[in-house]
């Protein structure tokens, strides 16, 4: 199976004035695709989607790690993202990394930047499991690994008895989908506030096969959207998408036909939005 993954962050503000922010901010960033509605850009080797017009608004059930080599970094990253923002945790000193800090941005986005050894991805997504979801990560990991391609639980690390937690939770936990990092934990505290719409994980697939495979195991109990969304069990919300998408849709002569039988479809079908 030959799949892509790529969080997508739907916005209330302007997709292209939030990539440039991101831009000006992270080294070596580029702008990949533009258009009136998104912007697909690239942050520390990371592909990331921007939409604007959202209904909901980004809170911190995902937030991004970025690992940096210096404190220095940490430092400058800090002073570009955390003002007009909210301070989740001040950035400082910590058991797990001697430079730390989690902030949300000027457009809600949270990021956790640490001062930490690289390791396969720069930047990577983090998973909150907490309110109705607390107690379930461990089953939410061997559920995500099991479905998509290159998949694995690389670390987890629980609470243990003493803890501010409940004995047996995960404290920390980091695994691969698609080739890709991401990480988890869960708390018992209460948050007001779970997965949403605002911020998803795309998933774009080569062939019919593979989008059939992933949306129905993704939507199983859980709710089917329109245009390749759903949500899991878990409320997590995915875009489940052919990679011929894009050209597609943006096609001068039928790419206004392929529009408009996307917004009639829940789970895409490549062959009826190629008929134009």
């Amino acid at each position: 199976m030959s799949v892509s993954i790529q969080p997508c962050l739907w916005l209330k503000a302007d997709a292209s004035e939030a990539a440039a922010f991101y831009c000006s901010i992270f080294p070596n960033a580029e702008i990949l695709q533009s258009n009136p509605f998104s912007v697909s850009l690239k942050l520390l080797e990371r592909n990331f989607m921007i939409l604007n017009g959202a209904q909901e608004e980004i809170n911190p059930s995902i937030s991004f790690f970025v690992q940096c080599n210096t404190a220095e970094e940490v430092n400058a990253l800090w002073e570009s993202l955390s003002p007009g923002g909210k301070v989740m945790m001040p950035l400082n000193t910590y058991p797990w990394s001697a430079r730390y800090g989690w902030c949300s941005d000027r457009y809600g986005v949270n990021w956790q930047l640490m001062l930490h050894e690289k390791t396969s991805d720069s930047i990577f997504p983090g998973l909150m499991f907490i309110d109705q979801n607390n107690g379930k990560a461990s089953e939410a990991l061997e559920f995500y690994t099991g479905i998509l391609p290159d998949a694995a639980v690389d670390f987890v690390s629980t609470y243990e008895k003493g803890e501010p937690d409940i004995e047996g939770n995960i404290k920390h936990a980091r695994f691969t989908l698609a080739g890709r990092l991401f990480s988890c934990m869960e708390s018992s505290a209460e948050f007001g506030f779970q997965f949403n719409h605002a911020t998803s994980l795309v998933l774009t697939c080569d062939t019919q096969e593979e989008i059939d495979l992933l949306w129905h195991a993704l939507s199983a109990e859980g709710s089917e959207g329109q245009c390749g969304w759903l949500k899991d069990k878990y409320g997590l919300s995915w875009q489940v998408v052919p990679a011929s998408l894009g050209s597609l849709i943006s096609d001068p002569i039928k790419g206004g036909a392929a529009m408009q039988r996307m917004l009639q479809m829940k789970k895409l079908v490549i062959s009826e939005l190629e008929q134009g």
